[in-house]
Formats: C-alpha cells, sequence, structure tokens
C-alpha cells in the first residue's frame, strides 16, 4: 500500500479572496476537459504547457456580439484587433465569420494581406506608420486613419506622388467621462485639432475622407464612455455635411470592451462587473440614431473589439513541478507557466483550478512560474489545494494578448493549438526549440 503524502498543520492568515460562513475558502471546480477532449490527453500529446483555444467558443461570443449590435443599427462592420491574437488560423477563423482586419503595424498588414483579407478590407491603425507602409496601404485602397499632423502632410505628398486619392479616416480623443482619458491617440476634440484636421484634409482636395474613429481606452467597463464618443463623433460627422456637404461613409468605435477576467485589485469578479454586448451596443447605438445623422445616409459602424471576443476562448494548460513553504507559513506551488508566456498575470487575478480531482480543503497559496525572476508569480495569493508534482493545472480567458506579447525567456514559448467544433485537435503553432531561435543569430567568423 502507497504511502500517503504528510503536511504538517499549520495556522496562517488568509489572504485570497473572502471565506465562507465556515471560514473555509471556496471549493474549486476542477476542469478535466476543453470541448470534450481530456486535458491530460492534451498535454500528453502536445505538451506542458500548452495554449489550447476553442472554436466553438470563438464563434459563439462573435455571434453574440454581432447580434448585440446588428439588431439596434442597420449597418455594422466588425474588423478583427490582430494585436490582440495574430495566430494567422485565428485571424482567418474571424474572417471567416465576416470580419475585416484592423492593424497597428506593417507586420501586422502584411500578415492580413497574406490572411487574405482585401486590401479594401484592411484598416490601417497605429502611430507608426512609415513611408512604405503608407504607401502599400494606399495602393491597396486600405483604410488610413491619420494619427498626427506629421502622418496627415506625409499622406498629402504621397497623394501627390502615387496619383491615387488614399482613403482616409481621422483619430479623435476626447473628454468622455472615463478616466483616465486616453488623448495619445488622435486629433484632440476639445483643443481644435480635430476640426483642424478635418479642414486640412477637405481644403487639400487629395484625400478621399471616408469615416472617423475614436479608442478611448481599454478594459472599459463603462459602456456610457463609448456612448459619450459616439456623441463627438456623430458632431463631427453633422459638422462636414453642414460646412461641406460632405457625408462621412462610417464611424468606427474602436476596442476597449471588457473581458470577463477579474482586474488586479479588484472586489468584485470580473464575470459580475463586465458588460454585456448588448449594454456596450445599447450604448453607442442610441447615441447614433438619436443625433442629427441623415437617417438616410447613416455611416456603417465599425467596431474593432478584441479582448472580449477571444479571452473566454483560450486556456494555458499547465504542470506542478514543486512545493515549498514560504517564510510566513504559507504554501507556494511552482507551475511550469512563466510570466513570458502568460503576460496578463500581471493584469489579472487569472481563475487558476486543478485538471483532476482533488482534496476538499484548501489554503492560502502562492503560485509561481518557473522564471528565476521573483516577479515570476501567476498568482500572489489564491485558496488551492494541495497539489502533487505532475498534476496539471488549467488557466482560464488568456485568448487575448498573451500569445503576441509573450517573451522568449529562459525556456520556450509553448504550443498552441485549436479544438475545432468536431472536437479535432489542431497545431496552429509549434512549440519553439533551439533551432528556431538559433535561426536568427549570426557568429562572427572570429568566434567559430
Amino acid at each position: 500500500m502507497e504511502k500517503k503524502f504528510f503536511e504538517r498543520p499549520i495556522i496562517n492568515k488568509i489572504n485570497a479572496g473572502i471565506p465562507d460562513k465556515f471560514g473555509m475558502g471556496n471549493q474549486l471546480n476542477p476542469i478535466s476537459t476543453i470541448d470534450g477532449v481530456a486535458v491530460k490527453d492534451l498535454i500528453a500529446e502536445h505538451g506542458s504547457p500548452v495554449f489550447v483555444l476553442s472554436e466553438k467558443t470563438i464563434q459563439d461570443i462573435y455571434q453574440d456580439a454581432y447580434q448585440a449590435f446588428s439588431t439596434r443599427y442597420p449597418k455594422v462592420q466588425f474588423a478583427w484587433s490582430y494585436k490582440t491574437n495574430y495566430i494567422d488560423a485565428v485571424c482567418r477563423t474571424f474572417h471567416k465569420l465576416g470580419s475585416w482586419a484592423e492593424v497597428v503595424s506593417g507586420f501586422e498588414y502584411q500578415k492580413a494581406l497574406e490572411n487574405g483579407v482585401p486590401g479594401n478590407q484592411i484598416i490601417f491603425n497605429g502611430p507608426d506608420k512609415n513611408e512604405a507602409d503608407l504607401r502599400l496601404a494606399i495602393e491597396n485602397a486600405s483604410l488610413i486613419h491619420i494619427d498626427h499632423f506629421d502622418e496627415l502632410y506625409l499622406i498629402i505628398r504621397l497623394a501627390d506622388e502615387t496619383n491615387k486619392r488614399p482613403k482616409v479616416a481621422i483619430r479623435v480623443n476626447m473628454d468622455n467621462g472615463i478616466y483616465p482619458q486616453w488623448d495619445r491617440f488622435g486629433f484632440n476634440y476639445e483643443n481644435g485639432d480635430a476640426w483642424n484636421a478635418l479642414n486640412r484634409i477637405m481644403l487639400s482636395k487629395k484625400l478621399d475622407l471616408v469615416g472617423l474613429h475614436t479608442h478611448i481606452g481599454t478594459y472599459i467597463l463603462a459602456p456610457f464612455g463609448y456612448g459619450n464618443a459616439a456623441k463627438v463623433l456623430a458632431d463631427l460627422a453633422i459638422g462636414l455635411d453642414r460646412k461641406y456637404n460632405h457625408k462621412i461613409k462610417y464611424i468606427d468605435m474602436g476596442g476597449g470592451f471588457a473581458s470577463k477576467n477579474t482586474l488586479k485589485g479588484a472586489y468584485l469578479p470580473g464575470s459580475d462587473t463586465c458588460p454585456s454586448f448588448d449594454e456596450y451596443a445599447e450604448a453607442i447605438t442610441n447615441a447614433l440614431i438619436n443625433s442629427s445623422i441623415d437617417p438616410e445616409n447613416m455611416p456603417v459602424l465599425f467596431l474593432e473589439t478584441g479582448r472580449a471576443l477571444i479571452d473566454d476562448a483560450g486556456s494555458l494548460l499547465g504542470s506542478v513541478i514543486g512545493n515549498k513553504r514560504l517564510k510566513d507559513g504559507r504554501r507556494a506551488t511552482i507551475l511550469d507557466i512563466g510570466v513570458n508566456m502568460l503576460f496578463t498575470s500581471f493584469w489579472y487575478e487569472h481563475i487558476v483550478v486543478p485538471a483532476q480531482a482533488t482534496s476538499k480543503y484548501t489554503e492560502d497559496t502562492t503560485l509561481y512560474g518557473p522564471l528565476c525572476m521573483n516577479i515570476d508569480v501567476i498568482r500572489d495569493a489564491i485558496q488551492f489545494p494541495s497539489m502533487k508534482i505532475g498534476d496539471q493545472v488549467v488557466v482560464k480567458r488568456v485568448g487575448a494578448y498573451n500569445m503576441t506579447q509573450w517573451m522568449q525567456f529562459i525556456t520556450y514559448r509553448p504550443k498552441v493549438v485549436l479544438i475545432d467544433r468536431k472536437g479535432k485537435v489542431h497545431t496552429i503553432r509549434n512549440r519553439e526549440n533551439i533551432d528556431s531561435i538559433r535561426s536568427l543569430e549570426v557568429v562572427p567568423d572570429y568566434l567559430k
């Protein structure tokens, strides 16, 4: 008979979460399968750690979001935010659902083209568009969202040189009631820069002003901020019609919708505080349909939400590699998941649960990653059961930003797989290895 594992009893202060009426933390329900595929089988075949994306979840959430807006407004177009997750299989899944591409760099622009997105269905945002990027975007009739005056003057020059009329919009920032105000992207409304830019575009007669854009922030929990921003863009659209008899073709409300992840320091879980797509849609569409925009020429409503569409679809599977006690007696469990691959652990109190049945008794635990850095903390404090080496865990809601902001540091970046609606598992990005890391390195002859 195998000898049972023993740990000495201790008494310590609970730092993680609110205990129940008996003073015990909430029991964690294990996640043993994802879309019907066993976690242990995924790790056995693809290694630990491994990112897992659910096509079913992506499609279901996208349809919920599209329905919320399309039932409230006559013309709606989503554009997938490449910076949120630019793995090709993910981007193509959204394009297959009807989403355009929203990019913020020449790199992402090239990715969108190679994913088969027509140039006139690519929205080019961001403050860093070099001359070569802009020439390519102009040649492909893409929608260029101008961020600053220097970019505007460069586009006017390129219009002369290429003998083409670039399709442009301006990015607008404003006081929309959200703190802190994001005023670094685009032209400010209150100081007059937005109108200054619009006047220069119209008077140049060399650019085709097709839209207005704003990006009010990230993880916005107050839908009214979008409503206030939509009112400002509607006001600019009305002013353009009155002054120049010019009707814009679209209003782009950018991204920033919150996911159900819980921000660090939040009192309530994100699942309770995150607004629904209906609430966002109500705020934005009310502002537009109740404005004085000509009802016969309502602009298309563009949305670039990324986080809220993909976060829930991603899970990160990993394994326990060790346990220890900290100086105050608290347990520390070490995972093979580091902050180099889970960048959002700096922002969120991620839900981490065992992948197999465990003891119902939990204690205050810190979850560390495997890196030789003191900042490598997945959860500072969580009520967690005792775990043995080799036991497996699931980190929920990791689909946004982790696969674009991850770093190759100390450990290889892991494999990414996609489970399709039929339950078949597809590798969509291979795990790094020594050859992939060294392929970009060059050793001088004198060191060979």
